[in-house]
């Protein structure tokens, strides 16, 4: 019986936090033990308030990232535009390869 005993032993699981009782010959879970229920309900308006503040937080995000790609979109083109003066005003010249150093 004793050898028995040895052959078994009891862990808490890490999610739930049953107890598991695993039989190390067999490598496998025996018995299952529940977690104890938690006797106090669950704080409703709390949990409403909770929501509410997350969802003005995705709102604020969302309208911030819209903002951003508007002005995201007028920094490209103020680029394109520098970019195409200054490809006005320069010399036009062939670009050097690799090849054209030997």
């Amino acid at each position: 019986m004793a050898d028995r005993d040895r052959r078994k032993f009891e862990v808490a699981c890490p999610c739930c936090g049953a107890r598991l009782t695993l039989d190390a010959e067999l490598g496998k879970v025996i018995a299952h033990e529940a977690p104890a229920r938690h006797a106090k309900a669950p704080d409703l308006d709390h949990a409403g308030q909770l929501l509410e503040k997350e969802k003005a937080r995705r709102e604020a995000l969302f309208h911030q990232s819209t903002e951003e790609e508007k002005i995201k979109s007028q920094v490209l083109e103020r680029k394109f535009e520098e970019s195409l003066e200054k490809a006005k005003q320069g010399p036009v010249t062939r670009p050097t390869r690799d090849i054209d150093l030997d």
